[in-house]
């Protein structure tokens, strides 16, 4: 059995947060029909990289999805729409704040015709606030968020993660948000609900440290390469072959442990406290930069897993396909593909030991269930599929 078996998702939504949570819950069992433009389909097709004009990014972003085509602009298609939502559990939608109203598709239209319907609406700023109706992407949300402000260096502009963080966090939190809503209704038997996500409050929601530290003390986090003011040592260190790694001590027994690991009994007790290893950090930093530059990776690493101090060398991608956890975990999949022939992708995330997801397919071609969607779950005949096609509705 399937954790989600016998939920149906109508995932209208575009490129990437959004999406993503309909994906999540599309690989633990969950039917998502995707809903898409006839003709061009969700912007994310069509996004780098390419490989001979074609999406790599597809196969992953449209696993485990039934694409269809339908445009909300016609009477047809809204009907067509409304028909879906009758049968379906969840609708994910990323349109701007109001869209669907002004659609003729708002919320007492679709409660009307399905009175248990579930509705996550992922945005730039959510449903509320003078911003509501704001256009928003991950990444300048990111740094509406305060997170941008606070990373790179001091002596150069701020920067953002080489990927839409913002995104996939708010899609973890549509996911959540989801779950807890389903919950509510079929466990609980209480009211549907809808889920109002934003891009910034994922993000915004981690920063609990940042946020007392300006409410008590005034203090703005400003740039820094590495969390700074909580940890001590903590870093990037380079190693005698010129590898990166990263140590952090953020508990006592931690430090402890890495005392034995570089031999020096003599910070204790002295730097037994993080408080008075943050009073005077410069000579434990100092001693740490010059203990890892005088050894190797394995070297290091050797001593550290020996004494129990986590240590983790910056991977590259390259690094993450040839490294034995990975392989063990089977982490990356090797998933077959039209377009492709096959592709790998991460695996499905997290591990269930009952119901553990499945990749039964990689992201379809558009609109190849049209059949299947209107001609066997809403009982259209051939005719029928045939004369809105050739109207545009599908």
């Amino acid at each position: 059995m399937e954790a989600l078996q016998g939920v149906r998702v109508l995932d209208i939504a575009t490129v990437i947060a959004a999406p993503w949570a309909a994906g999540i819950l599309a690989d633990f069992g969950a039917e998502v029909i995707k809903v898409e433009m006839p003709g061009r389909g969700d912007a994310f097709r069509a996004m780098g990289p390419l490989k001979d004009g074609v999406s790599i990014r597809w196969p992953s972003m449209g696993r485990n999805k039934k694409s269809i085509t339908l445009d909300f602009h016609y009477e047809e298609g809204k009907q067509l729409f409304l028909d879906l939502v009758a049968k379906s559990d969840v609708i994910i939608e990323n349109f701007r704040t109001g869209t669907l109203d002004k659609w003729g598709l708002g919320m007492d239209v679709l409660r009307k015709v399905n009175p248990d319907i579930i509705v996550t609406h992922v945005t730039g700023y959510g449903q509320t606030g003078p911003y509501a109706k704001l256009a928003g992407l991950g990444t300048p949300l990111q740094a509406f968020s305060g997170m941008t402000y606070m990373q790179g260096y001091p002596d150069r502009p701020p920067v953002s993660p080489p990927f839409a963080l913002a995104d996939y966090i708010a899609g973890l939190n549509a996911v959540i948000g989801t779950m807890i809503a389903l919950y509510h209704r079929d466990c609980l038997k209480g009211k549907p609900q809808e889920v109002d996500v934003s891009l910034y409050e994922g993000i915004f929601r981690m920063e609990e440290a940042m946020i007392a530290q300006y409410d008590l003390f005034g203090t703005v986090r400003e740039r820094s390469p590495m969390p700074s003011g909580a940890s001590c040592p903590i870093g990037t260190f380079e190693t005698k072959d010129h590898r990166y790694v990263i140590i952090v001590c953020s508990t006592n027994p931690v430090f402890e442990h890495l005392c034995d690991a570089m031999e020096r009994p003599d910070w204790l007790p002295k730097y037994a406290k993080a408080v008075d290893r943050l009073a005077d950090p410069d000579p434990i930093m100092n001693a740490v930069t010059e203990w890892t530059a005088s050894h190797t990776f394995e070297e290091l690493k050797a001593k550290c897993d020996r004494s129990g101090v986590p240590i983790c060398a910056i991977y590259s991608m390259k690094d993450c396909f040839e490294d034995p956890q990975y392989a063990a975990r089977n982490d990356i999949v090797d998933v077959p593909c039209e377009e492709f022939g096959s592709i790998k992708m991460p695996a499905v995330f997290p591990i269930l030991t009952e119901t553990p997801g499945a990749i039964k397919w990689a992201g379809p071609k558009l609109g190849s269930y049209n059949e299947e969607i209107y001609g066997g779950l809403l009982g259209k005949s051939q005719e029928e599929l045939a004369a809105l096609k050739e109207k545009g509705v599908i």
